[in-house]
């Protein structure tokens, strides 16, 4: 019973705040009650910022699919994730010849790896 007390207390809080966001431009109020939630109950506070995830996460797919939709599914949608664009995506054999082309800085380059040797180094004994 706690954890659907605990949930439902998130879901509410995480809908006010994002509502406040929305209304008020505060972006800080978010953390601000993460925080507040956090200096009494982390279990609450986790699950209030889990509830804050999965909303901003519905926003950005919701958006992506009626992007989609108005485009009429033709044009790929442009996200904000960790790949480069289209433009500037290099093969990783057009990287390699960009790499020859700089000049040698002995500086940076790594030093050698040596093998493995088969044995244990010896002890030392003083």
């Amino acid at each position: 019973m706690a954890n659907a007390y605990v949930d439902k207390v998130a879901n509410e809080l995480a809908d006010m705040a994002l509502a406040d966001q929305k209304a008020s431009g505060d972006i800080g109020i978010v953390d601000m009650i993460g925080d507040v939630l956090g200096a009494s109950s982390q279990t609450l506070q986790e699950t209030y910022l889990t509830a804050i995830r999965v909303r901003r996460a519905e926003e950005r797919a919701r958006t992506i699919l009626a992007e989609r939709a108005a485009s009429g599914y033709q044009a790929p949608v442009k996200t904000n994730s960790a790949t480069l664009p289209d433009d500037t995506a290099q093969t990783g054999e057009a990287a390699a010849e960009d790499a020859s082309d700089a000049p040698e800085d002995p500086a940076t380059q790594a030093a050698p790896a040596t093998p493995p040797s088969g044995t244990m180094p010896r002890r030392v004994t003083r």
